[in-house]
């Protein structure tokens, strides 16, 4: 991933440095194993834990001769062991290195990424309290539709950020797993036993079935995992960009000082960080179709999904990581107008609150046709004359037959509508204080 979008804790953890340093922790962990069970001389587990070390350079130099990055690595580090290095790499095919180091990797990736979940919906959840009671108009279509609350479109925002926690903390654990059990999963030469000390040793389960690596729909499940995490940081961003229109304006990500919209245009103030969340989110996605598109390999293995992976899982957790983060940057730094809320709320002259004239009408016994008949005669001129609509409900006589002027003012009373916020708030947080 470009340096652009990498924070530097995450892009450590897939650096060439970082990668060989967790395929020498497997390999190390192996001969441990190896000498534990009688089957290396102690003594050599003890030389390579005690010598063992690379070069990166030296990797890729010997790697522009083997064309083999697993083989380089071993030969690299068979020459800072000595003569101990003849147990190293004793039994394995490379893959059991390679995929048993990935799912350490992604679980460092993991644990970066939940942590800027986490505060991401603590952001929400304090912004949802502090605008728990700031009316807004509810659109549907893009249209308006009923009021609703700014503390209650981000208390739907945390709820399903909490979705996306447990799917990405359960997609972390089902790659948690390791494998060492050779070139086709049948343990020919390394037993069993070794692998799960191997695994136990590194903080892994052991896969209880493999190939020459480890099944492919298990990363497959975490790529979607980080992509409807994406899909719900889009939507998020989506909606602050609309809310940012001109037209509407009702709140907007931050404005840096010295910040520039334009360069021609000086009163521009674009909702740019938005939409660079929006964008990446469409790399997300992607990422999962090429992560499905390799869940099927010929036989127990082809090479067809290691140069994928070699993007997708780096760039995947990078822009995830990123993603969340300016997110909740955005969400810090939000610039809420509830005035402005408000006024769009009200600019409509009271259609908004067509619906509940409806259910009011037909609880006295008016046919629901009849009833919406009457209403929408009413919202109609309402809208095309500019009319105010709560005064043509009260001055038409079918509905002034049926309602009073009191009901006709509770139709219209706008906590009446948004009576039920506080019991919604206490579903979404449940026992978590405010």
């Amino acid at each position: 991933m470009i340096g652009r979008y990498t924070l530097p804790e995450m892009g450590r953890i897939w650096t060439d440095e970082n990668r060989f340093r967790k395929w020498l922790d497997v390999e190390i962990a192996v001969c441990e194993a190896q000498a534990e069970a009688g089957e290396i001389p102690a003594r050599a587990a003890q030389e390579i834990r005690k010598k063992a070390s690379f070069s990166v350079d030296r990797i890729l130099e010997i790697e522009k001769v083997t064309r083999h990055d697993v083989i380089a690595f071993v030969s690299c580090v068979a020459e800072q062991v000595g003569d101990a290095a003849r147990y190293l790499h004793l039994g394995l095919t490379s893959s059991d290195v390679v995929d048993t180091a990935q799912a350490l990797l992604l679980g460092e990736a993991s644990r970066l990424i939940l942590a800027e979940v986490d505060n991401l919906r603590k952001a929400l959840k304090d912004l949802a309290y502090r605008y728990k009671d700031a009316p807004i108009v509810g659109r549907t279509h893009g249209i308006h539709a009923e009021p609703t609350t700014f503390g209650l479109k981000l208390a739907l925002w945390y709820d399903e950020m909490g979705r996306n926690r447990r799917r990405l903390q359960q997609a972390a654990e089902t790659v948690r797993v390791g494998k060492v059990s050779g070139p086709v999963g049948t343990f020919a030469h390394v037993s069993p036993a070794i692998e799960e000390r191997v695994c136990e040793k590194l903080g892994l389960g052991p896969a209880p079935a493999s190939s020459q690596i480890i099944q492919r729909d298990l990363i497959a499940e975490y790529m979607n995992a980080l992509a409807l995490l994406g899909a719900s940081c889009e939507k998020f961003a989506t909606e602050i960009r609309h809310l940012q229109r001109t037209e509407v304006r009702e709140a907007e990500e931050p404005f840096a000082r010295g910040q520039k919209g334009s360069s021609s245009m000086p009163h521009k103030r674009n909702p740019v960080n938005c939409e660079q969340i929006c964008g990446l989110a469409r790399l997300l996605r992607g990422y999962a179709a090429a992560a499905l598109e390799d869940v099927p390999l010929w036989h127990e293995r082809d090479i067809s999904h290691s140069s994928v992976e070699r993007v997708i899982l780096p760039d995947g957790t990078t822009l995830a990581h990123y993603m969340t983060r300016q997110l909740r940057k955005i969400l810090e730094g939000l610039v809420v107008y509830p005035e402005r809320m408000r006024e769009n709320l009200l600019s409509s002259g009271g259609l908004v609150f067509s619906g509940q004239l409806l259910v009011d009408l037909t609880r006295k016994g008016v046919p629901r046709d009849e009833a919406y008949t009457w209403v929408q005669r009413c919202a109609m001129r309402a809208l095309d004359e500019k009319l105010d609509f709560q005064e043509l409900i009260a001055g038409d006589p079918d509905i002034s037959r049926v309602l009073s002027p009191d009901e006709i003012r509770t139709a219209f009373d706008l906590q009446h509508q948004l009576r039920h916020v506080d019991r919604i708030f206490q579903r979404v947080f449940r026992s978590e204080s405010a």
